[in-house]
């Protein structure tokens, strides 16, 4: 029977790479008693990180869906990866959730994803609730961290709990609402211990429960006036005013504790109930009475199972062994088994209702992004926009025979991360796998290999020039064959001009009196397309050209489609040769958020890259920066970029354009591009 959606809770775990995100929900799953034991990262033992690839490396690399039953409600729990390179999971996660848990390092503080999280949170108008984690660590600062917080995100980021410090070490927290000391014994679960604050805590206690009452009377003018005339407000009010503010995003409350040593766990598990929000405060919630909604924010690629979907119902209710559409492919699918992952558990459940969130095996066509409705009509939009991949890379089998048994691998895997682009390279005839990062790729490969028994070796990542025209010019192209009966003839004459590069090619028909009858127009402008894939500079594909057929002659028995496409192509070859073609490189929109101390080496740095500084901005300790800096260039920048900021700097690529490449580079290319002609 599905659970009330008054009674769950969808919460996005997020952070930055080393937050302790997937340890704190195995915390999470201990302190709530569904796991008897909780698993440690370093060792691979976690419920989470359950890849071989996810262990080897000690991070998550794909979102984990936990469903955890406590005190009368369902949590959905998606432990995210924090690092940059699989940020596609972190996206889809946070559109499918009403809130988010963003998780802070209480020794490194705000870091580079950790603005990223927020600010998507923000885009999305998520509750956010923050955890400062690791405070059992010596160099751990927790006022530090939230002065930090405050900073980055605004005085409305309020502390609720304090770290309660005894003989040295973490023993629990401070209760700011109840102004009571709670204490936990390490890494067990159960009734916590409340007593008196201690003498050394509490004036701090003092300090940052009225910062938290000045934030609270703020969201109601009751509540104010009470307030200043000195009356107690209950834990009642407190807690429902504290619950208005997240829901609102007007208020964001800062817990703490040590996922690891189980500590501030089960406080934590009390403000994802009390503070954050049900399903039907989702903005989508209004699709209620309207039929069933489902959507897919999750596939899994297995050679046996097939397709595992991890999908979030957002109205109606899912049941098994029923049909619903898939409006992306136009087709319906049977439903067939769902379950609902209760830690190391799979539960097998007959529906899923509104709120609910689970996964569906064996769908023919459907994989993450898409929705499944009953009934006709466009489904929502949940604005979930992925960036583009920066980096670019050729792939072959090592065994030249499983070249197809690659092909359908690559596939089923990149249903996974939706952040990867798959394509063939007109020019080269080259398998290409794009993604965000290196370190995304091959873990693609790993997957592939270990699954589906596929290796494959990859080339260094290429740039994608481009070659265009400086000015008009006239072409002819004329192509005559004779070899015995009946022969070839076609006869072209153009005039190309430069255009927009964006706009690729301009094909305009201005032949006169029947010269080029209207059959073969089409293939002259096949003729002309097929001639762009590789310019006469390089061999590298043309962009932003208008192409004029102005005249030609034909033959009446020897003219023919074939003859015309060819005579098209010769005449575009004629043209670019005498319209000064120059070649082109793409230009990258880059985002660094680097540390303040080492603003200046970044942007020197991006200076002898030919970058081209757009403007700054502080984000808490960091600095944003934006710059325009041609893709040749930063092709291997995140590891040039870490060595500058001591690994604590990270940054975005998207394509913005193409430029000119500047003489003296486009010489130097050109040549090497004649010397491996050669060579080959």
């Amino acid at each position: 029977m599905a659970t009330p959606p008054q009674q769950i809770r969808n919460v996005a775990i997020v952070g930055a790479r080393g937050s302790g995100k997937t340890t704190l929900c195995e915390a999470l799953l201990y302190e709530a008693g569904v796991l008897t034991r909780m698993g440690s990262v370093a060792a691979g033992t976690t419920f989470s990180d359950s890849e071989p690839e996810e262990r080897a490396r000690g991070m998550s690399l794909s979102t984990t869906l936990v469903t955890i039953p406590w005190r009368n409600h369902l949590l959905n729990v998606l432990d995210t990866p924090g690092e940059p390179s699989f940020i596609a999971d972190a996206l889809a996660a946070l559109a499918v959730c009403e809130s988010a848990v963003l998780v802070v390092n209480g020794e490194a503080g705000v870091e580079v994803q950790t603005v990223r999280l927020w600010e998507r949170c923000r885009e999305l108008g998520l509750a956010t609730l923050l955890y400062v984690n690791m405070l059992d660590r010596e160099a751990a600062d927790f006022l530090a961290v939230l002065s930090e917080l405050k900073e980055a995100f605004g005085p409305h980021v309020v502390a609720t709990e304090l770290p309660l410090r005894e003989g040295g070490s973490l023993a629990g927290v401070v209760d700011l609402i109840d102004m009571r000391a709670v204490r936990q014994r390490e890494g067990e679960r159960g009734e916590l211990e409340e007593g008196e604050i201690p003498a050394d805590h509490r004036e701090l206690a003092e300090q940052q429960r009225d910062r938290l009452m000045d934030e609270v009377a703020e969201l109601s003018d009751a509540l104010m006036e009470r307030y200043l005339e000195g009356e107690q407000i209950d834990h009642g009010e407190v807690v429902a005013a504290l619950e208005e503010g997240t829901n609102r995003g007007t208020l964001f409350p800062c817990v703490c504790g040590a996922a690891e040593r189980n500590l501030g766990t089960a406080r934590l598990l009390q403000a994802i109930v009390e503070d954050l929000p049900s399903p039907v405060e989702h903005p989508l919630a209004g699709l209620a009475g309207k039929g069933v909604a489902a959507f897919v924010f999750k596939t899994r690629a297995d050679p046996y199972a097939g397709r595992v979907n991890l999908l979030r119902v957002f109205s109606g209710t899912v049941r098994h062994d029923t049909s619903l559409l898939n409006p992306r492919v136009g087709a319906k699918e049977r439903i067939g088994q769902l379950v609902q992952y209760l830690g190391k558990e799979v539960a097998h459940v007959q529906e899923l209702g509104p709120g609910e969130m689970g996964a569906v095996a064996k769908l023919k066509e459907t994989c993450g992004g898409d929705w499944l409705v009953e009934g006709e009509g466009e489904p929502p939009s949940l604005g979930l926009a992925l960036p583009r991949p920066a980096m670019a890379f050729a792939c072959t089998p090592k065994g030249h025979a499983d070249e197809e048994k690659m092909l359908t691998a690559l596939r089923r895997i990149r249903e996974e991360d939706p952040a990867v682009e798959l394509y063939r390279d007109p020019q080269t005839g080259e398998q290409i796998v794009a993604g965000l990062s290196q370190l995304q790729v091959e873990v693609l490969l790993e997957r592939l290999a270990r699954r589906f028994g596929v290796e494959v070796e990859l080339a260094p990542p290429s740039v994608p020039y481009r070659e265009t025209v400086r000015r008009p010019a006239s072409g002819h192209g004329r192509h005559k064959k004779q070899t015995g009966g009946r022969g070839q003839f076609a006869d072209c004459r153009i005039e190309l001009e430069p255009i927009a590069v964006e706009e690729r090619l301009q094909f305009v028909d201005e032949i006169k009196g029947g010269v080029i009858p209207s059959q073969f127009i089409p293939a002259v402008e096949k003729g002309v397309r097929e001639g762009m894939e590789s310019g006469v500079l390089a061999g590298y594909p043309v962009t932003g050209i208008r192409v004029r057929l102005i005249d030609g002659a034909h033959h009446p028995v020897d003219s023919s489609d074939l003859a015309f496409k060819i005579a098209g192509s010769l005449a575009l070859k004629d043209a670019l040769r005498a319209a000064d073609p120059v070649l082109l490189e793409p230009v990258m929109a880059l985002t660094a958020y680097v540390p303040e101390e080492t603003v200046g080496e970044v942007l020197g740095d991006l200076n002898g890259r030919r970058g081209r500084p757009q403007g700054m901005e502080p984000r808490g300790r960091l600095v944003q920066i934006k710059a325009e800096v041609p893709l040749a260039e930063v092709l291997t920048y995140g590891n040039d970029l870490r060595g500058i900021t001591g690994g604590r700097g990270d940054y975005t690529l998207e394509f913005l354009r193409y430029e000119p490449v500047p003489e003296q580079l486009a010489a130097r290319l050109l040549a090497g591009r004649e010397r491996e002609a050669r060579v080959g």
